[in-house]
């Protein structure tokens, strides 16, 4: 849910119009090429806790749990309260401007529920819920979230013809070569919306953003991830590559990001 004043029709906000450009500044393609090194102290390591909400009975499908996950992450980025002055800009600004990381874990019931108290934004894609958390230290990981399972119960990945919804949404393409557990590809799908919210101009976030950052998930074998891969190096999407901190060899291509089509 998009909050009540916060985007309307007919005008763009002054400052959407800042925290997109905030957000071009750290997190487009051209500018996540320059070196960040992290701390000495792995304590002060920044990164963005997300939590997929994943019950023991009937779990979601995955495409709708990597959706809600990519929409929480931009929500988070282009929130009113990550303006300057705001509660959540220093905290984010600090993450933007360090290598970004994020780590999905997984919650159900009183879990999940606690979840919900620390901020951030849930997104929903069909029955999926995901929550990305503002940013922050390693080191200061509230306790609510630091007890959720990194690892655990896996969600397979569904045919590669899941539907599409049309040209005007994000498809996000998930390379299946790589065979990415469900938390991993969240979070590669949070880093893809990220990307493309940057290379957008001001205006198309905002037409996004009043569709509370829907976006399409598929599972791209090796045929259509060449075909993607291809058309991305000619200018026709953007390509998420992993560190390599987790489960991935570094600069993997883990998600193709393009407008509908």
């Amino acid at each position: 849910m998009t909050t009540p004043g916060f985007l309307d029709a007919g005008f763009i906000d002054a400052g959407f119009i800042e925290r997109h450009a905030a957000l071009a500044e750290h997190c487009h393609p051209r500018a996540r090429h320059i070196d960040r090194p992290d701390p000495d102290d792995p304590a002060e390591v920044q990164a963005m806790q997300m939590v997929l909400h994943i019950p023991r009975a009937d779990p979601p499908p995955r495409h709708e749990i990597l959706a809600a996950a990519a929409a929480s992450a931009i929500a988070v980025c282009l929130h009113p309260d990550t303006g300057l002055g705001g509660p959540w800009h220093d905290p984010l600004h600090a993450w933007m401007g360090a290598r970004i990381r994020k780590v999905a874990r997984r919650a159900r019931g009183t879990a999940w529920d606690a979840a919900q108290s620390v901020p951030g934004v849930t997104s929903t894609a069909g029955t999926a819920h995901a929550r990305a958390l503002v940013p922050g230290r390693i080191g200061d990981l509230d306790p609510r979230i630091k007890k959720l399972q990194i690892s655990g119960t896996d969600i397979p990945p569904e045919p590669e013809a899941t539907k599409r919804l049309g040209p005007s949404q994000p498809v996000l393409a998930i390379n299946t070569a790589l065979g990415m557990t469900v938390g991993k590809a969240a979070a590669q799908a949070g880093h893809a919306s990220m990307l493309l919210g940057a290379t957008l101009t001001a205006e198309q976030a905002w037409e996004w953003a009043r569709r509370d950052y829907g976006c399409t998930i598929i599972e791209a074998g090796p045929a259509r991830w060449a075909e993607l891969l291809e058309a991305a190096r000619a200018g026709q999407g953007i390509v998420v590559r992993d560190a390599g901190f987790t489960e991935i060899a570094p600069g993997s291509a883990t998600v193709i990001a393009h407008w509908g089509r």
